[in-house]
């Protein structure tokens, strides 16, 4: 059982990465509060950047937009989102999120479990047709 101190995590707690563009903030997650089942991220995507196409084979994923707008992707399908907005991918369903604006864009990504085996991402942005999906 978590103790008190990892009941409730700020921003400055977050484990923080810079990734390809993107800054995430772990809010939940298995370093920062011994999450099992769920990990929650925080991800600012600037103007023109993403996260290509890529999959989870073990984890479920719920993208949900906090600002901004971003090109989602799950497999061949896509729309624009803006806030409030959802897309749920399945686990080992490719996706991508793209930010075509001039401003920044922030996501909550929320994935489970938060405890697994295998990798936790897969890119597949340079194999067709996931290369020159976009055009």
């Amino acid at each position: 059982m978590s103790t008190p101190s990892h009941r409730f995590i700020t921003t400055a707690e977050a484990l923080k990465e810079e990734h390809k563009g993107r800054t995430n903030h772990w809010l939940c997650h298995a370093e920062v509060c011994g999450a099992k089942d769920i990990q929650i991220c925080r991800a600012t995507l600037p103007a023109g950047e993403g996260h290509g196409f890529h999959t989870h084979p073990e984890l479920e994923e719920v993208i949900y937009v906090l600002e901004g707008e971003v090109e989602q992707w799950v497999e061949r399908e896509h729309r624009v989102l803006k806030p409030g907005e959802v897309a749920h991918i399945p686990k080992g369903v490719v996706h991508a999120t793209f930010n075509p604006t001039a401003k920044d864009a922030v996501i909550l990504a929320v994935l489970s479990p938060a405890v697994f085996t295998g990798p936790f991402a897969v890119d597949v942005s340079d194999e067709e047709p996931w290369r020159s999906l976009r055009g």
